[in-house]
């Protein structure tokens, strides 16, 4: 078999067997064919598509590429979450102890953020003392024990993926949807869940901008899901706007908290609710979401699942005091408010610049390796839908000393739009696949 012949096959439109897929990542994953021949089939990929079973071939092989997490000594249904990124998205920090509160196991490993998206790892080391590293055997005991962990990602969980999306990165082919959806769904398959509830954003501060990619996206990672024998949920949701109002690790834990206690956003909560029933009725608790939601709230207004996050926290090093005193988290040295310069109705937010503009506050990275502060961030004031002033306070601004706020500050203002007319109100989900 020659990468060659696999190249030219797929150039000319034409279906790759198993055998052909699996040679192909293999041979990637051990360095023994080169990244020239590798992107250039990504971009036939990219111009032909793949099929159903293509795609699924291909996320087997790269879930299959390096270690996979055997979960089997947890008993019950483990469910995993997923979301496509967004900004202000912390959810993860709300289900992880409302399920478990539920008696679900949530064993979940989790990224760090990269750009304006920011990542559940970061968000929980602004917990102080909280770990987010445990070996395997540590991990299985604190989910037997506590229903939940969450960890960092092992740098060997789905390793072909992670050199796929390098090399898609640098060749003009990440916004493949084939691609995509092997990518998200060979980690999911390699982190040992038995079923998966993906929430797939679409909007301005999404990955996906049009609500027909969004539902493509949706519907090709929950046929991946199905095929390799793992019940698969998607939900489309709205990331037209930040979700909640806090952006920034220190900040959107605060916001997480408030939420365990009933006292959150409405567009936070209604969300939870929807994944988390979704979740619930995967795992066998409940027949329907509806069920699954009176439980869910039930057990935010009787204290359960603060209770089970306190749980969480002082099972991984972290001090569970930050519950009631939030000056435990790391505070900014500066809050700078930023005012309207009109009135009238808010009837968009432009969630990428708002992510940018915590960006470049700190909160978020631009590679990798770079150093954020998990301090800083910023907190809007102002929803879509919701009047304002002129003069009136639409967001603060939670900097470092010396950090330079005027561009931040013009980021903001320019996310916004300000109308005369008061918009109709919008749906946190958008559909379910």
């Amino acid at each position: 078999m020659r990468m060659y012949d696999i190249i030219l096959k797929k150039r000319r439109g034409l279906e790759l067997t198993t055998a052909e897929i699996d040679f192909f990542i293999d041979g990637y994953t051990k360095d023994e064919i080169p990244d020239y021949q590798v992107s250039a089939l990504l971009m036939a990929i990219f111009f032909q598509g793949f099929t159903e079973r293509e795609i699924g071939d291909l996320t087997m092989a790269m879930a299959e590429s390096g270690e996979q997490t055997d979960l089997k000594s947890i008993p019950g249904i483990k469910v995993d979450k997923h979301s496509t990124g967004g900004v202000g998205d912390k959810t993860t920090l709300i289900l992880g102890p409302l399920v478990a509160a539920a008696g679900v196991p949530v064993a979940k490993m989790s990224g760090r953020g990269l750009g304006h998206t920011g990542g559940t790892i970061d968000k929980l080391e602004a917990i102080p003392g909280f770990r987010v590293a445990l070996d395997n055997a540590a991990f299985i005991e604190q989910v037997n024990r506590v229903k939940i962990a969450v960890v960092a990602q092992t740098g060997n969980l789905a390793p072909a993926d992670k050199k796929l999306y390098a090399l898609r990165d640098v060749t003009a082919t990440v916004d493949s949807i084939p691609l995509i959806a092997a990518s998200v769904m060979s980690k999911k398959i390699a982190a040992g869940a038995d079923a998966i509830v993906l929430d797939v954003k679409v909007g301005s501060g999404a990955f996906m901008k049009k609500s027909e990619d969004a539902f493509n996206l949706a519907r090709t990672m929950v046929d991946i899901g199905t095929r390799v024998g793992r019940k698969t949920v998607a939900l489309v949701t709205d990331m037209d706007q930040p979700l909640g109002y806090a952006i920034g690790n220190a900040l959107e834990v605060k916001e997480a908290i408030a939420t365990l206690k009933g006292q959150g956003p409405k567009d936070l909560h209604e969300l939870c609710m929807h994944l988390g029933s979704e979740m619930l009725v995967l795992a066998g608790v409940d027949k329907d979401t509806a069920k699954a939601r009176e439980r869910l709230e039930k057990i935010i207004f009787e204290g359960q699942a603060l209770e089970k996050f306190k749980e969480f926290i002082v099972a991984q090093g972290g001090d569970p005091e930050v519950c009631s005193k939030e000056g435990l988290l790391p505070p900014a040295e500066i809050i700078y408010p930023v005012s309207s310069l009109e009135e009238g109705y808010v009837t968009e937010i432009d969630a990428e610049q708002i992510g940018l503009a915590a960006m470049s506050l700190g909160a978020g990275r631009a590679t990798k390796d770079a150093a954020i502060d998990l301090s800083v961030g910023l907190v809007l004031k102002k929803k879509i839908g919701e009047g304002i002033g002129k003069g009136e306070i639409i967001a603060e601004l939670h900097a470092a000393k010396g950090q330079e706020l005027l561009g931040a500050e013009d980021m903001v203002r320019n996310a916004y739009t300000i109308g005369h007319n008061k918009p109709a109100v919008r749906e946190i989900v958008l559909g379910r696949v």
